[in-house]
């Protein structure tokens, strides 16, 4: 794997780590910390966090380097759960009125731009390597 798609892998893992991290610790007021809709059960935001942050593991894993009997999320997986889920988040903020308060918006922002180039710029390296 050549150094520009280790790189990729490596900030896409820790990006996930982090959102993961944060939606986990959602239950002990993370969520209301950063402005987030704060919901009476924690079973979705522990779960997103869940998911999220396995798929970080994975592309640590993957950026370690694969070996014979382990292999992570490779870049196609990477590029992919980055559009559908920055282009859905994206889609809530743009199209749905959500009730947040300015922090809990720009988080959001954040997050769905940060995930979008991320993969956008993953994307453009796998395609320019297949060229």
């Amino acid at each position: 794997m050549d150094k520009n798609r280790r790189f990729l892998i490596f900030l896409d893992g820790i990006i996930n780590l982090l959102i993961g991290l944060i939606l986990l610790l959602f239950p002990w007021g993370m969520g209301s910390w950063l402005g987030l809709p704060v919901s009476n059960t924690f079973f979705y935001p522990t779960l997103l966090g869940a998911v999220i942050f396995g798929i970080g593991l994975a592309l640590m894993l993957e950026w370690k380097g694969p070996s014979e009997k382990y292999r992570g999320l490779g870049l196609g997986g990477a590029i992919m759960i980055n559009f559908i889920g920055g282009g859905v988040l994206l889609l809530w903020l743009l199209l749905v009125p959500l009730q947040l308060p300015l922090q809990g918006m720009i988080i959001l922002w954040i997050v769905a731009l940060a995930v979008l180039i991320v993969g956008l710029i993953e994307f453009i390296s796998w395609f320019l390597q297949r060229s």
